[in-house]
């Protein structure tokens, strides 16, 4: 069973102490030939690709001018401790114990825009280019022409020795969609997380994406390795709505927490 997490657009490459060896990211040509076509775009491209302020937009310039082709940066840093935004929040990978991140390592996929697919410990440059961006390249006009069935077929690769070949999507619907689904040819389940406020349960952005993260610190720690396991995660004070659920999509629902003041 693979677990896989949308990327975030923060990072944190503050070094780190780690007992897990580092690793490097496999699709390392495939990464290779999308930065050489970054670092030919200006700010201005940048700004207008993303989405982005200036200020973002020179910073992301300086990063692609200064990324080494080679992978060989001192500014790498792995990314399930790189990420920082509210599914890796969730996920606190920076607490979790040897044992649960070499778990992840063969268990919790990362997609994204430059890489492809990370495992939690391969080592990343500073970045940001988002899997939906239209940025013109060798194969196509956007990054899901880019990466094609490359991906599905990395997460093929890295199930196939699980005795589950469930795929976990707790990535968002603009990530997920750079897997070729036909070419993946493995079961998907998703989740849904709901809180519950006045007698309507809704589907907030900031606790769905922390709970996500949860979820797969969860499955992490508890060496979660078959689909039905997944139905008792009861962290943050979800449970399972059953009646909610179907064989694709498991709904968890909660009290919506008090806001703070």
């Amino acid at each position: 069973m693979l677990t896989l997490l949308s990327p975030a657009k923060k990072l944190n490459m503050d070094p780190v102490e780690i007992g897990v060896p580092v690793t490097k990211p496999r699709l390392r040509d495939d990464t290779k030939e999308l930065a050489i076509v970054a670092k030919k775009q200006t700010a201005n491209d940048l700004k207008r690709l993303m989405h982005i302020s200036d200020n973002l937009a020179a910073m992301n310039y300086e990063r692609f001018q200064a990324f080494n082709l080679e992978n060989r940066s001192n500014s790498a840093k792995p990314a399930g401790l790189a990420f920082d935004g509210d599914v890796y929040w969730g996920l606190e990978a920076d607490s979790m114990s040897e044992a649960a991140l070499a778990y992840a390592q063969d268990h919790l996929r990362i997609l994204s825009g430059l890489y492809g697919v990370l495992r939690p410990m391969d080592a990343i440059q500073p970045y940001r280019l988002e899997m939906g961006t239209k940025m013109a390249n060798g194969r196509g006009k956007s990054l899901y022409d880019f990466w094609g069935s490359r991906i599905a077929e990395r997460l093929k690769t890295d199930i196939s020795r699980h005795a589950d070949k469930t795929i976990v999507n707790l990535a968002s619907n603009e990530y997920f969609k750079a897997v070729d689904t036909k070419a993946l040819g493995r079961p998907v389940i998703g989740a849904k997380f709901l809180n519950v406020k006045d007698g309507k349960a809704r589907s907030l952005m900031y606790y769905a994406k922390h709970a996500r993260g949860s979820m797969a610190r969860w499955i992490m720690e508890n060496g979660v390795d078959r689909a039905e396991g997944l139905k008792d995660f009861n962290v943050g004070g979800y449970s399972l709505d059953k009646s909610a659920s179907t064989d694709q999509e498991l709904v968890f629902s909660r009290p919506q927490p008090a806001t703070k003041k």
